[in-house]
């Protein structure tokens, strides 16, 4: 090789690494997750004084109703969206291994062999070509790190879909059986008031009532007739959604009744900071942050030469030949595009730190809400049960005075009917404080434990 440009290319990698010492700051920078002031308020006035949450327990000890947990292991194997999940986490992990695989030099093999008749002999030839680039300037160490934040956001969004299957499946099974409880209610008001329109009739009969109290009292007799058809039309459409999740064809769910309910008494929300790490969104929105910052290091790297050593042995019948090549390149008139691609890497990740610190102020909004829902429900359940009761009393004695002529139909109705609301509110209010409890399990982070291993931790406590 000529020895001016051998001294060229000394000049040039020399050139380089002043650069790279000059201005190469941020190149091999790994990344921290943004401490926001935002976190530690998160919860608004749903902070409660113990640091443990119940996000903390798995979902198996959480829900005691074995019907569902058959549920739920069946929607963990059968759903589509969890299958679709996993397959992500696998194409990330493939996309990883093939980063690493970077450092490792590349080999050719492309044997040949020709016949020539002049000579009537074969000439075969096997050569071997290598090409290593060497990682100076962190090409190849910021695409690895960019394609292991994007496993650990796969990860964190098979784990977040893990979530919000178990507890669609629990907020619509016990749907199911607050209408199941709704339907036991209709039930055994369809025959009180089957009973209250042969009481009429009979009053009638015995000219203590009129053709105007009996048509009135049947009317409102099939209006809960009709009520009744139209719960069992809710329940076979609730469990066809029920099998929609667990990926079977539409068919009758085994399940246990809403009285078996037990959720925690205590409602601990735990301290916002550890909480948020396991959350499985927020790990996704951040570990999407990783990937922008390293793909601005990337394209920070992509200003600054690549030095690859190639090589080569080829051996045919009569000797071998070897051969070796170091070069250095350094882009000298694409800088307008390095420039704009470095600025739309910069962009992308003040877009991704932007969703990170909203992505944390949702997921704090959302156990408020839910610690909120669960606590007024609680508030409003005994306000239900003492009404119940007192409509019950307010039936039964307005019943007696029809039948002893000291009041009206019309009175025994607006207490039957106001009964009845207050019965089906109850179990309305029972039904949202089930609900609040599921949400604000799954938004502390409940149900996402997965066994794919610690992966995919959060730094977010780093």
């Amino acid at each position: 090789m000529n020895s001016k440009i051998i001294t060229g290319v000394k000049l040039g990698a020399v050139s380089g690494f002043l650069l790279f010492a000059m201005c190469g700051c941020g190149i091999y920078g790994k990344f921290q997750t943004p401490q926001h002031d935002v976190i530690e308020e998160a919860y608004g006035d749903a902070l409660t004084q113990d640091t443990v949450s119940m996000g903390d327990t798995g979902w198996r000890e959480f829900f005691k109703d074995e019907c569902l947990c058959a549920l739920i292991d069946t929607a963990l194997t059968n759903n589509v969206d969890m299958q679709s999940a996993l397959l992500l986490v696998e194409q990330a992990q493939a996309s990883l291994r093939s980063a690493r695989l970077s450092y490792v030099p590349a080999f050719d093999f492309s044997p040949n062999a020709s016949y020539s008749s002049v000579s009537r002999a074969w000439d075969v030839s096997l050569p071997v070509n290598a090409s290593w680039e060497i990682d100076i300037f962190g090409n190849i160490l910021n695409a690895k790190r960019g394609k292991k934040a994007a496993l650990l956001q796969s990860e964190a969004y098979e784990q977040a879909v893990r979530s919000q299957l178990i507890a669609a499946v629990a907020s619509t099974y016990y749907s199911l059986l607050a209408l199941d409880a709704q339907y036991e209610i209709y039930q055994e008001t369809e025959r009180s008031w089957r009973e209250n329109v042969e009481v009429t009739r009979s009053l009638m009969e015995a000219g203590r009532a009129n053709a105007a109290s009996l048509a009135q009292t049947e009317a409102n007799y099939y209006n809960v007739c009709n009520g009744l058809i139209d719960i069992r039309q809710q329940i076979r459409q609730t469990e066809n959604q029920l099998c929609s999740l667990l990926g079977w064809p539409s068919s009758h769910v085994e399940r246990g009744t809403l009285a078996d309910w037990t959720g925690p008494e205590v409602i601990s929300t735990g301290v916002p900071l550890k909480v948020l790490s396991k959350r499985p969104d927020v790990r996704q929105a951040e570990q999407a942050l990783a990937e922008a910052f390293y793909a601005t290091n990337a394209a920070r790297s992509a200003f600054y030469p690549r030095i690859t050593i190639s090589g080569g042995a080829a051996y045919n019948l009569t000797n071998m030949i070897y051969s070796a090549v170091g070069s250095l390149v350094q882009p000298i008139f694409q800088r307008g595009t390095l420039k704009a691609n470095f600025d739309i890497a910069k962009s992308q990740e003040a877009a991704a730190a932007l969703a990170f610190r909203q992505a944390v102020i949702d997921a704090g909004i959302e156990v408020n809400d839910a610690f909120v829902a669960v606590h007024s429900a609680r508030e409003k359940a005994d306000n239900y049960a003492s009404q119940v009761e007192r409509l019950e009393e307010a039936v039964r004695s307005t019943q007696l005075l029809m039948t002893y002529g000291s009041t009206t139909y019309l009175e025994v109705l607006t207490a039957q009917q106001t009964l009845l609301n207050a019965q089906i509110g109850a179990v309305t209010n029972r039904l949202s404080e089930i609900s609040g409890v599921i949400t604000l399990y799954q938004a502390l982070g409940g149900g996402s434990e997965a066994e794919a291993g610690t992966d995919a931790e959060m730094t977010i406590e780093e």
